[in-house]
């Protein structure tokens, strides 16, 4: 595949990346699974309960597990065509989408704060 090509996929198979990542760990639709999570987190009796529970919780660390599906799923590699293509593409794809996972958290305080404004404004 042309590096161009590669570098294509690189930012679009991200966003896919970055929803899934960011739907779990934030939005309303997984609140209570992410709340037992966040929980069992914080009480777990070993240290690998409350790790393997907090990575439900964070955009940053779901979003490795994501990518490692993505990557089995879509058999994408980046500059190489054996194992070091599906390293060095995993870290790019994790890095990429936590890129778009911070400029949507700007955009949505930015939205807020517009609301918020607006709503201040009409009262």
């Amino acid at each position: 595949m042309e590096l161009s090509i590669q570098i294509a996929w690189l930012f679009i198979l991200a966003i896919p990346i970055a929803c899934i990542a960011w739907t779990v760990t934030h939005e309303e639709v997984f609140r209570e699974p992410r709340e037992y999570c966040l929980k069992r987190c914080h009480t777990g009796k070993t240290i690998a309960e409350r790790k393997f529970f907090y990575l439900f919780t964070c955009e940053y660390c779901f979003s490795h597990y994501v990518t490692i599906v993505m990557l089995i799923i879509t058999k994408y590699q980046l500059l190489y065509v054996d194992w070091r293509g599906y390293l060095i593409s995993g870290f790019a794809l994790i890095f990429v989408a936590n890129v778009y996972m911070s400029l949507f958290a700007l955009i949505r305080i930015d939205l807020k704060k517009v609301r918020q404004e607006t709503e201040e404004n009409e009262k």
